[in-house]
């Protein structure tokens, strides 16, 4: 992941996410999100708690 936000061509693809993608490219750049992740990976914690759903 680049550290340049104002890098363009690191950020060009933004242009064309729809709004899930978008909030994923938000979500997998919160640093508490990524250190919370383990947890929910092993059923520790709920995803619900990030807002996030899943078809079942």
């Amino acid at each position: 992941m680049t550290r340049n936000w104002q890098d363009e061509e690191a950020y060009g693809h933004f242009d064309s996410l729809d709004l899930s993608g978008l909030a994923w490219e938000c979500l997998r750049r919160n640093s508490d999100y990524r250190a919370t992740y383990p947890q929910m990976r092993d059923g520790l914690r709920s995803p619900a708690a990030w807002g996030l759903r899943f078809p079942g």
